[in-house]
């Protein structure tokens, strides 16, 4: 539902900046009356049938936003009743921590932490973001991480861990990242957002196995 409220919105935006119009906002509240005052790059009205393919779509995202909004309050509603150690608890617990949002957090149970772990290894192996070296005779190298794990869970694991840097900028964990990364960009960069994700990954274990926040974490206001 989110990929289509933005495929209307990308949409409408589409079809008024091909006449020049550029900072229309379809979201906004009284958007079809503002609409009736556009003019196109050339300073003429919007043709008829343009303005009614532009109504229609944006009928339809405005449907999307009530139902969405009715699916948020519905899952908020019974998040705050979740009861304890179960997976909703879980999924508030891990959206108390900036950067994680319900729709994380609950990607995150879902896939992850249903499962009980017994050590930072096991949390690793199930999402891919474990090492595999090589050794033969005189040889020794790493081949990289695995990818033996959930692929959605690595996927979330490795987005997660660039949202962590940009809303937990002062956590031991960004810190960490920015020491080994500087300035530099490219394959070192890529390598380091995956470590990243990693330790993520074994904190935010930590976090609901004990209630022990990340070192240096930031908790958002309750939901």
């Amino acid at each position: 539902m989110l990929k289509e409220r933005t495929a209307h919105t990308n949409r409408i935006k589409g079809l008024l900046h091909a006449q020049g119009i550029r900072d229309a906002e379809p979201l906004k509240p009284r958007f079809l009356e503002t609409l009736e005052g556009l003019r196109t790059g050339d300073g003429r009205e919007l043709p008829p049938r343009l303005k009614e393919e532009i109504v229609r779509e944006h009928e339809r995202l405005c449907l999307l936003s009530r139902q969405l909004s009715a699916l948020e309050a519905t899952s908020r509603a019974e998040q705050r009743a979740a009861a304890p150690a179960s997976t909703e608890a879980k999924v508030v617990q891990l959206a108390q921590l900036k950067g994680i949002g319900l729709v994380g957090g609950q990607g995150l149970v879902n896939e992850v932490f249903y499962r009980d772990f017994d050590n930072r290894r096991q949390v690793g192996g199930c999402i891919g973001l474990t090492g595999t070296p090589f050794n033969s005779g005189n040889r020794e190298r790493d081949q990289g991480i695995s990818k033996a794990g959930n692929n959605r869970a690595r996927q979330l694991a490795v987005e997660l861990a660039w949202l962590w840097l940009r809303h937990q900028p002062d956590s031991e964990l960004s810190r960490w990242f920015r020491e080994r990364v500087g300035d530099l960009k490219g394959r070192v960069r890529r390598i380091a957002i995956v470590a990243l994700a990693r330790k993520l990954m074994v904190a935010l274990w930590r976090y609901l196995l004990t209630g022990v926040i990340p070192t240096g974490a930031v908790l958002r206001p309750s939901l």
